[in-house]
């Protein structure tokens, strides 16, 4: 009987040493899979704010271990910032030309890609009674102060163009209050410090005290193409090209499209 009962307990210990081990090699590798934690600096124009942030919550979804951080400006500020070493992994402009000036040294050239299209608009404040229903109003005694980008953004760049299409930038320069990017313009706006202001059809989208009265004119203007790539000093360079493929994703695309974007296919 003794013997018996050596013999059941070295079994039933030697299923549990099994067990454990068991139990430990498949934590290692659960370990193993496990991917490291990133953090991802994205440079991205002020006027993609809503958009990027309501992206993040379903990126976390799809990619747990990284940490967006977003610095949202002017899309010439950003350029500064990258000619001038700031840590940034991916840069996301309003315009070509800005992503222009850093080609070659600044940014993987192989990564750059057109991700979005704008369209440019004139807003009102949402209580005006001043009849501005056009560009060509702002030519007009019905506008005093307009709400411009100042010219080194983008905004302030089509701003420009429209009005010189229309024959007329050297007169609305006049009467220009100018924003240091789209969100200055907007606020503009919608304090009703300025009788009008020119932004992109999805800052008009997104604000809750301003109207559109106007899209700018046929063919007055370059388009309002948004390119995006890898800054060429990032240290996450694999884990910036992964989130830039994810804003082509049809989750992502939804959100984008919601707003009043227009995905690159």
């Amino acid at each position: 009987m003794k013997k018996l009962l050596y013999v059941l307990s070295a079994a039933v210990l030697c299923t549990a040493l099994l067990a454990g081990c068991d139990k430990g090699k498949g934590q290692d590798q659960g370990q193993a899979q496990s991917k490291p934690e990133v953090s991802l600096t994205v440079f991205a124009a002020a006027s993609l704010t809503e958009a990027l942030n309501e992206i993040a919550g379903l990126y976390k979804s799809a990619a747990p271990e990284v940490t967006l951080n977003f610095n949202f400006e002017s899309s010439g500020t950003l350029q500064t910032q990258i000619e001038n070493g700031a840590d940034a992994d991916l840069f996301i402009s309003a315009g070509q030309k800005q992503m222009d000036a850093l080609a070659g040294k600044f940014i993987n050239d192989e990564t750059r890609k057109n991700v979005l299209i704008n369209k440019v608009v004139l807003i009102v404040p949402e209580n005006s009674a001043k009849g501005i229903s056009s560009f060509e109003d702002v030519l007009t005694d019905k506008v005093k102060l307009v709400a411009l980008g100042n010219p080194s953004v983008p905004v302030g760049q089509y701003s420009e163009e429209i009005f010189t299409f229309l024959k007329s930038w050297d007169k609305v320069s006049k009467k220009a209050s100018l924003g240091s990017n789209v969100k200055e313009v907007l606020s503009q706006v919608e304090s009703g410090s300025v009788d009008c202001g020119v932004v992109y059809s999805t800052d008009a989208a997104t604000a809750k005290s301003v109207k559109v009265a106007a899209s700018a004119p046929e063919g007055s203007h370059k388009p309002v193409v948004y390119p995006a790539a890898v800054v060429k000093e990032s240290k996450n360079a694999d884990a910036a090209l992964a989130y830039l493929g994810f804003l082509g994703s049809p989750d992502a695309a939804a959100v984008f499209t919601k707003i009043g974007f227009e995905v690159v296919k």
